[in-house]
C-alpha cells in the first residue's frame, strides 16, 4: 500500500504532519530546520520534501508554498508513525467519575459519551446505542393463503418475529412450501447474514426468492443498531471546508449507517481511522472519522466516534475513542449481563473489567 521510506524521510514526514496539525500552516524546509534544529541543511530537507511529494505523501498548493499532508500521508502517519498515546491521568479520572454519576441510566451514558468525545477532540462526535449486533436465523414458516399469495413468518434469535406476504409466479401446494421451509431451516440454522450469503446453494427460484427476503429482514435488524444516534460538538465544526463537510455527514443518517456497517464488521475490535473516505465514500472527502465498537461483542454493541477535518489531533482522538469505548463496554456488560449466555466469562467479550483508576 505504501512506498518504502528511508528513516530520514519518515522523520521529516512525521515532523511535517505534526507541525501542520499544530499550526495549520503549510510547512517548508526552513521552518523544519529552525524549529527542530535538524542536523541536515535546508537544501537536503527541501529535496526530501520534494521526494515525499512525488511519492504522494505531501502536496504543495503552488511552487513557492510549503507542504501539506495528503490523505496518503495521513494514513502513513496513523499506521506507522503515530505511536501510543494515553489521555492524561487526571482526564481519565474525571471521565470515570462522570460515568459513575450516570451509571444506571443508558440514555445518560450515550449523551455523556458524545459530550466527552466532542469536548476532548474539539470536534464532533456520534454514539450509537447498543443493540444486538449480529442477528441470526432461527425458524421459517411458509403458509399458503390463497392463490399465489404465501405468508412468510421468520423468527430471529432473540425472539424477533417478522411476517410478510410473498407473491409466487404460480400457486404451490402447502406440502411443497413446507418442504422448502424445512430445507431452509436445516440449512440456515443459527446463521447470520454473511453466513447465509456464503451458503448460496438454492435448488430453485422459490428458495432463492425466500432467501432474498430472509437476508433483507436480517440486514434491517442488524442495521437497527444505529436507530438511536447521539451527536455532540456540531458547534466545533464551523471553521473550514473539511469541518463543514463533516456537519453534512453527521446529518446523513443513511451515510452514517453505511460507514458503520462497512467498517465495523463481525469480529472487529479496536479503533479504526477512516481518512477521506478511503476511496469508498466520496462524501467523506476532507474528513476523518475515528471510531470503535463498544459493548459485548456479537451480543450487544454500539459505536463511538469522533469526526472532523483530516487535520486533527490523531493521537489524542484515538486515545479518547479507545478509552470511552472501554468504559462503555464495561457499563454495557453490567447492564445486559442477565441476558448473556450462562457461564460465559466477562473477559471473553473484550470489555474493560476494572472501572476504577
Amino acid at each position: 500500500m505504501f512506498q518504502t521510506l528511508t528513516d530520514r524521510q519518515e522523520r521529516i514526514l512525521d515532523l511535517v504532519i505534526r507541525t501542520y496539525i499544530r499550526t495549520g500552516i503549510p510547512v517548508g524546509s526552513k521552518m523544519l530546520v529552525e524549529i527542530y534544529d535538524l542536523d541536515v541543511s535546508s537544501a537536503t530537507v527541501r529535496n526530501e520534501l520534494a521526494a515525499l511529494g512525488e511519492m504522494g505523501y505531501l502536496v504543495q498548493m503552488h511552487t513557492s508554498a510549503g507542504r501539506l499532508p495528503s490523505e496518503t500521508g495521513y494514513r502513513y502517519f496513523v499506521q506507522k508513525l503515530l505511536g501510543e498515546f494515553r489521555l492524561p491521568l487526571h482526564e481519565r479520572q474525571m471521565i470515570r467519575h462522570q460515568f459513575h454519576q450516570a451509571r444506571l441510566d443508558m440514555n445518560q451514558w450515550m449523551q455523556l459519551a458524545a459530550a466527552i468525545l466532542a469536548h476532548t477532540s474539539q470536534g464532533a462526535s456520534f454514539v450509537t446505542a447498543p443493540q444486538r449486533r449480529i442477528n441470526q436465523f432461527k425458524h421459517l414458516q411458509l403458509i399458503s393463503t390463497q392463490g399465489r399469495l404465501v405468508l412468510m413468518i421468520l423468527v430471529l434469535t432473540g425472539g424477533e418475529v417478522n411476517q410478510q406476504m410473498l407473491t409466487l409466479a404460480e400457486p404451490l401446494p402447502q406440502g411443497r412450501l413446507s418442504a422448502v421451509a424445512q430445507r431452509l431451516n436445516d440449512l440456515y440454522s443459527n446463521a447470520a447474514y454473511d453466513e447465509i450469503v456464503a451458503l448460496g446453494n438454492y435448488t430453485d427460484t422459490l428458495e432463492a426468492e425466500v432467501t432474498r427476503l430472509i437476508l433483507d429482514v436480517i440486514q434491517r435488524a442488524d442495521n437497527r443498531a444505529i436507530s438511536d444516534i447521539y451527536r455532540d460538538g456540531l458547534v466545533n465544526l464551523l471553521e473550514n471546508e473539511g469541518t463543514r463537510q463533516a456537519v453534512k455527514v453527521l446529518e446523513e443518517r443513511t451515510l452514517l449507517a453505511d460507514v458503520i456497517s462497512g467498517t465495523q464488521t463481525a469480529g472487529s475490535r479496536g479503533v479504526q481511522v477512516l481518512i477521506g473516505g478511503e476511496g469508498r465514500w466520496e462524501e467523506l472527502k476532507d474528513c476523518t472519522i475515528i471510531l470503535s465498537r463498544y459493548g459485548v461483542m456479537e451480543q450487544f454493541s454500539g459505536t463511538v466516534a469522533v469526526i472532523g477535518p483530516t487535520r486533527m489531533m490523531y493521537g489524542r482522538n484515538v486515545a479518547a475513542v479507545r478509552y470511552i469505548a472501554d468504559l462503555m463496554s464495561g457499563l454495557v456488560y453490567e447492564y445486559y449481563m442477565d441476558e448473556l449466555p450462562a457461564g460465559e466469562l466477562k473477559e471473553n467479550y473484550g470489555v474493560e473489567l476494572d472501572l476504577s483508576e
